[in-house]
């Protein structure tokens, strides 16, 4: 009687654990993320360069899963990520669909780094794509060119910071 409580309490866990793991990886198919527009100046003149619409990452759990399970983005779209201060950090291309453009942004709006990232049919061994910033913009592969967005231009919207959000106690 005991081997049956024990692997029907391993059973349970094991579909609670599936339902937890499905849920996290439709956050970006029931579209649960918050969005905000990032706008990208000519870090010379001010000039507007391009508008982003952008799902915003800001937790590890949304950082960690990024755009992978995104089967594309619309040309003005893309994806925020946020961390909590500034560093060097790296991305990947894991399970990716689609290639795209990877925008470090410094925590002043200062693009630092940007990369071009193709689709890895090799996950075993992704390329890390790094970066010195606050903030990452992902976008389609080619934004950055057809832009003119370059090092240097800037983020004038959002800068945000997820303390902003979480500092407020019920």
């Amino acid at each position: 009687m005991n081997d049956r409580v024990l692997v029907a309490a391993a059973i349970a866990v094991l579909l609670l654990a599936g339902i937890a793991v499905g849920l996290s990886l439709g956050l970006h198919e029931r579209g649960e993320y918050e969005w905000t527009t990032v706008t990208i100046e000519d870090g010379d003149t001010g000039d507007r360069l391009a508008t982003v619409d952008a799902r915003i990452a800001d937790t590890p759990e949304k950082r960690y899963t990024g755009l992978s399970n995104t089967g594309e983005l619309a040309p003005e779209e893309g994806m925020w990520f946020v961390h909590d201060e500034p560093g060097t950090y790296g991305y990947v291309m894991r399970d990716m669909s689609f290639p795209i453009d990877i925008v470090f942004v410094d925590a002043d709006g200062t693009i630092t780094t940007i990369h071009e990232a193709p689709v890895e049919e090799d996950q075993s061994s992704l390329t890390t794509y790094t970066g010195y910033g606050q903030f990452v913009l992902e976008v389609n592969l080619g934004f950055t060119d057809d832009y003119g967005i370059e090092e240097g231009d800037r983020v004038r919207e959002p800068i945000y910071s997820p303390a902003d959000e979480r500092d407020e106690t019920p």
